[in-house]
């Protein structure tokens, strides 16, 4: 055993964070402790480093027994050493040895003293023995696979931004090798590359590993045991976290039979209490049943667990086929070039994750796209495109002196305070929080306010800048489950796989200043990567075969023939009218598609009305009108998309 838990309950201040729990933690055991926001998961790693004392019980820790832990507090480091120093300094051993060489190295020169001689060659056995001149290549090795570039590596840690910062202090750890490494939220900080990375590491990582993150992905793939922090109590799942989500469900449905079992039991002996009470020759029966239910262990309800609030994007406008069409695009910061007249289009109902590393320019594209950000060439907004923004850095948006709730009655939703507190649940404001003026939350709070404000706005087109950093599994779920029945388009930059896989069909990526584009979900998109390296790989290895160089074709220049010159003149009086003429039906059709949807609406509440399933004509009937609504929105978005396309033709032919 590495360390434990043995009988321990902590307390913080008046609230009770775990309850007479025991844990032991194996040597190379891959665990993942989860539970919602505000459980206490990070307390309970401080328990374990011995930061906090429990209440009552005991940590038990081997003496030999070394602990890296990665948490948000470390930000407060600082120095002006280079961050490779700063991660070179893990092998502390190793750099003592030198400084040790370094002076008998010296001593030597002077005095050519035989003993010293001796104690030199023994450092320097030993200083090979510890891998000492591998040091710095393996330090490289690692910071480079955290995202980090050559020419970065001797610049001072201080001129680093704190996602970066906490890369450092990763690389710093993990290079240390402690025999239980301890990791809060370490996916919060890195991109795609470096995510996957990490976990490459740490499968052949030679100690034991703790994890608490709110990405499922990279659970499932790195643990074998699940920790959860449930209702101040541990329980243990042997398993990854897909393992974990099917056991729960098992084990909420047998506690809830149990609970339901016992209640009828607990009821049953409460009426014979009841019935025999005032009876004196069954006094003694009614007193023993009473005693046996107040020994009872009584099992607690599962219903109390967070209710499943369901989040409604509502769109008011239907727009055209293309969102956003771009064009010659092109954007540079100094010398690094993101973008070089790069061309891509977004039609509707497109659900785009827009993925790759960072520095390569995903979130510049997304303000490009948003109107946030300059840039050269042509963006064009289709028709009848309402947006909305959502990026971190934008949270000066937001009303420093209004509630939470102001914030959002402002939004013009339409939404009840009772529905709007509802909602802020979701976010993880409860309670009296939605009463909190925004000006003393905290950034990640600050964060939540603004993503609720976007979700409930009544936009056809949504950005999404790390739409789930500082939301619990629970209301990454709820997103994940809205922006599947949100029925606009959205493109999206985010760092969790299971976000994208689960929300995502197409896929962009920048390579080299232009857009990629695949037309799939994201599973499809790792597959077809892995193909292509396979094939590019067995291509490589072929190509440098001599026979293969020998009969290689010499690549021929392709001319681009340049576009016919534009035709100015005037424009056809016919072609003029039936331009007119499209446009009147164009906007009927618009008009028709709004008010069918608004009936539907119309009906979807009153199918939703218990009252209704009283009376069995009215209910056949509203579900009849209902279905025959959806029917016709089907025919309306048809000849819409074909007066929209018609239309489209016949102006481009004017120009």
């Amino acid at each position: 055993m590495l360390v434990g838990l043995q009988n321990v309950t902590f307390e913080f201040g008046a609230r009770i964070i775990v309850q007479d729990a025991t844990w032991h933690i194996q040597p190379n055991e891959r665990i993942g402790l989860i539970g919602y926001n505000g459980t206490g998961k990070s307390t309970l790693l401080k328990v374990l480093v011995g930061q906090y004392t429990p209440s009552a019980g005991t940590v038990e820790r081997g003496r030999e027994t070394t602990i890296g832990y990665l948490h948000q507090d470390l930000l407060s480091f600082d120095t002006n050493e280079s961050i490779l120093q700063v991660a070179m300094s893990a092998f502390e051993k190793v750099l003592q040895l030198e400084k040790e060489i370094e002076v008998l190295g010296k001593e030597l020169e002077q005095t050519g003293d035989e003993k010293t001689l001796l104690e030199y060659t023994d450092k320097l056995h030993e200083l090979e023995l510890l891998g000492g001149y591998n040091i710095q290549h393996k330090t490289e090795e690692v910071l480079q696979g955290l995202g980090f570039a050559n020419a970065d590596l001797n610049r001072p840690y201080k001129e680093f931004s704190g996602g970066w910062r906490m890369r450092v202090l990763l690389a710093k750890m993990i290079l240390a090798q402690p025999d239980l490494l301890l990791l809060d939220e370490p996916t919060n900080h890195l991109d795609l590359p470096s995510i996957e990375w990490l976990e490459k590491y740490l499968q052949h990582y030679q100690g034991a590993v703790v994890i608490v993150s709110h990405d499922k992905y990279f659970l499932n793939r790195m643990v074998t045991k699940i920790v959860e922090l449930y209702q101040r109590q541990l329980h243990f799942y042997n398993g990854n976290y897909e393992f974990y989500e099917k056991e729960k469900a098992v084990r909420i449905e047998m506690q809830q039979k149990a609970y339901e079992n016992q209640q009828d039991y607990i009821k049953q002996n409460e009426r014979l209490v009841e019935r025999f009470r005032a009876k004196a020759s069954k006094a003694a029966m009614a007193q023993s049943i009473i005693k046996k239910l107040d020994k009872l262990e009584r099992i607690e309800d599962v219903a109390i667990e967070r209710p499943d609030l369901r989040i409604n994007f509502r769109v008011d406008k239907v727009p055209g086929r293309m969102i956003v069409e771009l064009d010659h695009l092109s954007k540079a910061f100094g010398d690094n070039a993101i973008l070089k007249n790069a061309a891509a289009g977004i039609e509707r109902g497109d659900k785009i994750a827009l993925i790759g590393a960072n520095g390569k320019g995903k979130s510049t594209l997304l303000r490009i796209i948003a109107d946030a950000e300059s840039f050269t060439g042509n963006r064009k907004w289709g028709h009848n495109v309402e947006e909305s923004f959502y990026a971190q850095h934008q949270l000066e948006a937001l009303n420093l002196n209004n509630t939470i709730l102001d914030e959002m009655r402002e939004c013009g939703s339409q939404m009840t305070d009772l529905e709007l507190r509802a909602l802020l649940g979701c976010f993880l404001f409860s309670g009296d929080d939605a009463d909190k003026k925004i000006k003393i939350l905290s950034g990640g709070e600050k964060a939540r306010v603004a993503l609720a404000k976007t979700i409930i706005s009544r936009a056809n087109f949504l950005m999404l800048d790390e739409p789930t950093n500082h939301l619990d599994m629970h209301s990454v779920d709820l997103l994940i489950s809205a922006l599947n029945r949100y029925e606009g388009t959205l493109i999206l930059v985010s760092h969790d796989r299971h976000f994208i896989a689960k929300t995502a069909n197409k896929i962009w990526e920048i390579v080299d200043g232009q857009i990629k584009e695949f037309k799939g979900p994201y599973d499809e998109w790792v597959a077809w990567n892995e193909r292509m390296k396979k094939n590019n790989a067995g291509k490589k290895e072929e190509a440098t075969r001599p026979e293969v160089q020998q009969r290689q074709p010499q690549e021929k220049a392709i001319t681009i023939p340049a576009p016919p010159p534009a035709v100015n003149g005037p424009v056809n009086k016919e072609l003029k009218k039936e331009i007119q003429r499209h446009q009147k039906l164009f906007q009927q059709a618009e008009e028709a598609l709004n008010k069918n949807k608004e009936r539907m609406l119309t009906l979807e509440k009153d199918l939703a009305d218990p009252e209704l399933y009283s009376n069995k004509d009215r209910f056949l009937k509203t579900e009849q009108e209902y279905k025959n609504a959806v029917t016709e929105n089907h025919q309306l978005e048809k000849k819409y998309e074909e007066l929209f396309t018609k239309l489209m033709e016949l102006e481009e032919k004017a120009l």
